[in-house]
């Protein structure tokens, strides 16, 4: 037999939700119920092929621009790659070193951060949530660095900038990812990204797959101070010196610009999130308040079966504290009714 590493052979990679081949109900994944904006499929219709013989723009030249619009950066403030995923992996490994302390994050969060501290052979530790969920900023110290993600996945929770920012304070020389992939579904809290004038510890990391409905492109970025986005750049050329293809790159700087259309999804998911959770507690369920585009909701593995038996997946996580709750992204309100009237 073929040898293969020890790390291959040994490490538990992350998991993530079922990929069904027969038609369900997708709750389970935290896409966008909706399609992306009309501009995004002109821009695929008028992308010219034959520039796919050609490596694409690896300055990102048009997007980055689009993005530091939008967030009121500097270009050189903004790395974009091939999800958020994949910028949260270089991150890891060009902020953290494998000889230092531990980076801390709470114990209930993205499953995908001590899977990246073990790639790249950094120690983590966790701090322990609250009875409620809740994280303690103050817990998230002591080591090398934090990792938070806000809003908190999958409890769909959010902490108040004033806590970021207190995060920052006590982490101050060491470099702290907040990682914001809902934060466009949040009405309790606001972006980090203001805060980067103020602490060179501080990169966001934002996707294009959840409020952009852009899953399916991969596009990720982040917004730091330029010293930490240099860092990033040499770790992903020692990956992939050209992660954003050609065509990603047009698709999303569409998504950038049509903002009414992007404002008007986020406003409908927020919407149907609030009827959803209302006529779940009515019910006498149990639900986390939410700043997600998902709930977490009590019932556990039963409600799990239950709803795949009626061609409705969502995400069951057979963990500590979690077991007894699933997640369910917010669909449409199509998808919501005949989620709620399948829950036993």
């Amino acid at each position: 037999m073929v040898k293969i590493s020890k790390f291959a052979a040994s490490t538990t990679p992350y998991t993530a939700g079922e990929q069904p081949q027969r038609k369900f109900i997708k709750l389970n994944t935290n896409e966008n119920p909706y399609p992306p904006a009309k501009e995004c499929a002109d821009a695929a219709k008028r992308f010219d092929v034959g520039q796919l013989k050609l490596y694409p723009d690896l300055a990102v030249t048009r997007l980055k621009r689009a993005i530091a619009q939008k967030e009121k950066v500097r270009e050189e403030n903004v790395f974009v790659g091939n999800g958020s995923d994949e910028v949260l992996a270089f991150a890891v490994r060009a902020f953290y070193d494998p000889d230092g302390g531990k980076v801390i994050f709470p114990k209930i969060t993205y499953s995908f951060y001590p899977v990246y501290c073990n790639l790249f052979d950094v120690k983590y530790g966790f701090a322990e949530n609250e009875s409620d969920f809740s994280v303690d900023i103050e817990k998230l110290t002591g080591g090398q660095g934090a990792i938070i993600a806000n809003p908190n996945a999958p409890t769909s929770l959010s902490l108040p900038l004033e806590s970021i920012e207190r995060l920052l304070e006590i982490n101050r020389d060491k470099p702290v990812i907040v990682d914001e992939a809902y934060i466009d579904f949040a009405v309790n809290t606001s972006s980090a990204v203001p805060l980067i004038e103020r602490y060179d510890n501080l990169a966001v990391i934002k996707t294009f797959s959840k409020s952009y409905s852009l899953a399916g492109i991969r596009c990720g970025y982040m917004i730091a101070d330029e010293r930490l986005i240099k860092a990033v750049e040499t770790v992903r050329d020692c990956f992939n010196s050209y992660p954003v293809d050609s065509l990603c790159q047009e698709i999303c700087v569409a998504a950038v610009k049509a903002e009414r259309y992007h404002k008007d999804c986020v406003a409908s998911v927020i919407k149907t999130r609030k009827r959803v959770i209302e006529e779940l507690r009515r019910r006498g369920r149990e639900v986390l308040d939410s700043d997600t585009n998902f709930l977490f909701v009590k019932g556990g593995q039963s409600d799990y079966l239950k709803l795949k038996e009626n061609g409705i997946l969502v995400r069951w996580f057979d963990a500590e504290r979690v077991r007894d709750y699933t997640r369910v992204t917010v669909g449409s309100d199509e998808e919501m009714d005949t989620y709620l009237k399948a829950l036993p």
